[in-house]
């Protein structure tokens, strides 16, 4: 047990956690829904919100209530799912813009005050986290930078708040994730998603113009193309402006390698095709009729949707 003589009790860290909670205040937002009801969100730069995507319903008929209590109309800047970040305009006041700290030092164990706004007042929840590793994917195909968990009960109206450390500095956004899982987006994240979403209203994913889904193949072309297991990706539809049809992909092909990498599944697909694939070139190992070809792709944007 740690020595009481040294400073360390129960009230000590009650009052840290409410004097944190006190200082990000003015950052915090509530985000109201059209049948969803409220979720949180919080202040990047003078009439900028950031906020959780998933728990964003609408591109429409969205309110703010602001840290003073004001209500406004937000409009919709964009959106990323892939890594759960939103971005909303409201009228703008005078405010820095936010200071985020890294997520290098963040370890398992380290205490993280989840701070969010809610119609009735601020919430809060105290934790420890739970995991901390390195960069992974979302099922969206997302780069997150830091997988991040942490031992916290998150309701709805709390998500996409800010996560602060024990200095009250923000790191991140949390968010529920798969199985009621809270996660934070690491500040590195949004500092990057952030930008691109006020500058383009979106972020830029790869693009084939094929419709896949999962096929088995004859163990015979299986062995010949060396993969581990009989499976592949047959094309069902193909993009007549896509940059599959200009490399000469045909309905009825069967994709089985992403350069040297299996193609399993379409969520591998999605996940090879995020920002960074913008623009390279692709070999796509194709059973056709039996044979085995490569073809080059050059990987597009996806085009906006309509």
């Amino acid at each position: 047990m740690p020595d009481p003589s040294a400073g360390f009790s129960l009230n000590a860290i009650s009052d840290l956690a409410a004097d944190l909670l006190d200082g990000v205040a003015p950052r915090l937002v509530t985000i109201h829904g059209r049948r969803r009801g409220t979720s949180s969100g919080f202040l990047w730069r003078p009439g900028l919100v950031v906020t959780a995507e998933e728990a964003l319903e609408a591109d429409e008929d969205v309110t703010v209530t602001r840290p003073d209590g004001s209500q406004v109309t937000a409009s919709l800047i964009g959106r990323d799912p892939s890594t759960d970040i939103a971005l909303l305009r409201i009228e703008e006041q005078s405010l820095e813009e936010i200071a985020f700290y890294p997520t290098d030092g963040v370890r398992a164990g380290h205490l993280i005050l989840a701070a969010g706004r809610q119609p009735e007042g601020l919430s809060a929840a105290l934790g420890i986290v739970a995991l901390a590793g390195g960069p992974w994917r979302s099922l969206r195909g997302g780069h997150i930078d830091r997988r991040i968990h942490l031992d916290h009960r998150l309701d709805f109206q709390s998500e996409g708040g800010v996560a602060l450390d024990t200095s009250g500095r923000i790191i991140g956004m949390t968010v529920l994730g798969p199985r009621g899982r809270v996660l934070v987006i690491p500040s590195e994240t949004i500092e990057r998603v952030a930008p691109q979403l006020l500058d383009k209203g979106r972020v830029a994913r790869g693009y084939l113009g094929l419709g896949l889904q999962p096929v088995r193949i004859d163990k015979a072309s299986a062995d010949a193309a060396g993969l581990a297991e009989s499976r592949g990706l047959i094309v069902i539809s193909v993009d007549e402006e896509g940059p599959g049809q200009t490399a000469g992909i045909r309905q009825g092909d069967i994709l089985i390698r992403w350069n040297a990498d299996a193609l399993p599944s379409v969520r591998r697909v999605y996940t090879l095709l995020g920002p960074e694939s913008v623009g390279q070139s692709v070999d796509l190992g194709i059973v056709r009729a039996g044979a085995h070809m490569t073809l080059a792709v050059e990987i597009k944007e996806r085009p906006k949707p309509q």
